[in-house]
């Protein structure tokens, strides 16, 4: 059942994101990127005391884009990166979907992604209560805004993991985004 589930999930969210195509593309990528700095989109404000989990899940997301940007020789800065990572974090199961943007800016698509995702996710053919995960990353040119690289990648979520493995999971679904993304300074 679990691979029925996992390709279900990869088909749902190839066909979530082929689905948005026409405003804003699956898939980007311009080649090498020329950069030696990045920052994370900056959020309007800071998130509240009692949103801890999603400070948890922030801190995971961006600790692994760090890591995987810094074995590229790209170094996170607050502001002013030669680049922008944008990031949006989709989860939902078979009745309700979220959308963490906190990261991802404004005057961007969301709404089309989200309802895309929840369509997917809640109208499936599979029986099988999932539970299931998409992050997506943008790398935006911090000058002319323009989106370099876009990536995603979904995966079915486990079920009160540690911390060891939560975050083991991050770092791979990240690799996978952003494992061939070539850099020059």
């Amino acid at each position: 059942m679990k691979s029925t589930t996992s390709l279900f999930l990869s088909v749902g969210c190839t066909l979530l994101l082929a689905g948005c195509s026409s405003t804003s593309p699956t898939k980007v990528d311009t080649g090498t990127i020329t950069a030696r700095t990045f920052n994370f989109v900056q959020p309007e404000k800071p998130l509240p005391e009692f949103a801890e989990r999603k400070r948890q899940i922030h801190e995971l997301v961006q600790a692994a884009i760090t890591q995987s940007l810094a074995r590229r020789q790209v170094t996170r800065v607050d502001q002013g990166g030669d680049v922008t990572v944008a990031y949006l974090i989709v989860v939902g199961d078979n009745a309700t979907t979220t959308e963490i943007n906190d990261y991802f800016g404004y005057g961007r698509d969301t709404e089309k992604l989200w309802d895309k995702a929840h369509s997917e996710y809640t109208n499936g053919k599979n029986p099988n209560y999932f539970v299931a995960g998409t992050l997506l990353i943008d790398i935006i040119d911090s000058k002319t805004w323009k989106v370099l690289k876009r990536g995603y990648t979904t995966r079915v979520l486990l079920n009160n993991p540690t911390p060891e493995e939560r975050a083991a999971r991050v770092d791979a679904a990240v690799e996978e985004i952003l494992g061939n993304v070539r850099f020059k300074p």
